[in-house]
């Protein structure tokens, strides 16, 4: 049972990227998922998640505004849609499943994986 998180990459200040986030072992729709990221010397940061029982999703004010996040069922897979990106949305990100509705906590999630690597430079 894992989720793994895919799509990072090298990207100009300005452009976009989509990260996807698949589960292994266990659908999506029954859990609360959220992506987390973490800096260089920086904590891990909870960034988006959007819930399980309710559709209802959160963003982190650093991200609001330019970051969605969204669900494919049919496909057992979350996306994070990040536009406008900027040098320090540089980080890997990481997602994670949560049975009991959102948290931006990471010791909180019951699922989580390898973490995919986004640069944003010129």
């Amino acid at each position: 049972v894992q989720v793994v998180a895919s799509g990072g990459g090298l990207v100009q200040p300005g452009n976009s990227l989509r990260l996807s986030c698949a589960a292994s072992g266990f659908t999506l729709y029954y859990y609360a998922i959220v992506w987390f990221r973490q800096a260089p010397g920086k904590e891990r940061e909870g960034v988006s998640c959007i819930n399980n029982s309710d559709g209802r999703i959160n963003y982190a004010d650093s991200v609001k505004g330019r970051f969605t996040i969204s669900r494919d069922n049919a496909k057992n897979t979350v996306y994070l849609q990040m536009n406008s990106l900027k040098p320090d949305d540089t980080a890997t990100y990481f997602c994670a499943a949560k049975n009991t509705g959102c948290s931006f906590s990471w010791t909180a999630m019951d699922y989580w994986g390898k973490g995919t690597l986004v640069t944003v430079s010129t």
